[in-house]
C-alpha cells in the first residue's frame, strides 16, 4: 500500500476528513448571526437612539449592528422625508417603540452613549 492511503487511514484523519465533509455540505447562513440571536445572547442590544448598538464585540457582531443600523436610518430617513418631519423625531419615535419592544431580560442603553443595562 502506498504511504497516501496509509496516511488518510489514521482515525484522527477519518474524523477530520468527516468534520470538514460536514462543513462543506452546511449553508453559509448557519453560520450568520441575524438580529435575535445576537440580543438573546446579550451581543446587542436597542438604543434610545433609535439604533442597535453592541454590548459585547463578538465575531460577526460589528457587521450585524452596521447593516441593521443602515437599515433602519433609510427606513427612517424614507419615513421623515414622506411625514414631512425631522430624522431625529423619527429616531425617537422609533427608539420609543424598538425600547418598548425590548423582551425582559434583554440589554437596552437608555441615554446616549450610557451604560447597558438588563429590561
Amino acid at each position: 500500500m502506498n504511504n497516501t492511503l496509509k496516511r488518510f487511514r489514521s482515525p484522527w484523519h477519518a474524523g477530520l476528513g468527516l468534520v470538514l465533509l460536514c462543513l462543506g455540505m452546511l449553508p453559509v447562513t448557519a453560520f450568520a448571526l441575524d438580529l435575535q440571536e445576537a440580543k438573546a445572547q446579550l451581543l446587542v442590544g436597542e438604543s434610545i437612539t433609535g439604533y442597535v448598538g453592541i454590548v459585547k464585540n463578538a465575531p460577526g457582531v460589528a457587521a450585524l449592528v452596521k447593516d441593521i443600523n443602515a437599515q433602519r436610518k433609510a427606513s427612517y430617513e424614507e419615513i421623515a422625508q414622506r411625514n414631512g418631519i425631522s430624522l431625529a423625531n423619527v429616531e425617537q419615535l422609533a427608539a420609543k417603540k424598538a425600547l418598548e419592544k425590548t423582551v425582559s431580560g434583554q440589554m437596552v442603553q437608555l441615554t446616549p452613549d450610557g451604560a447597558w443595562v438588563r429590561k
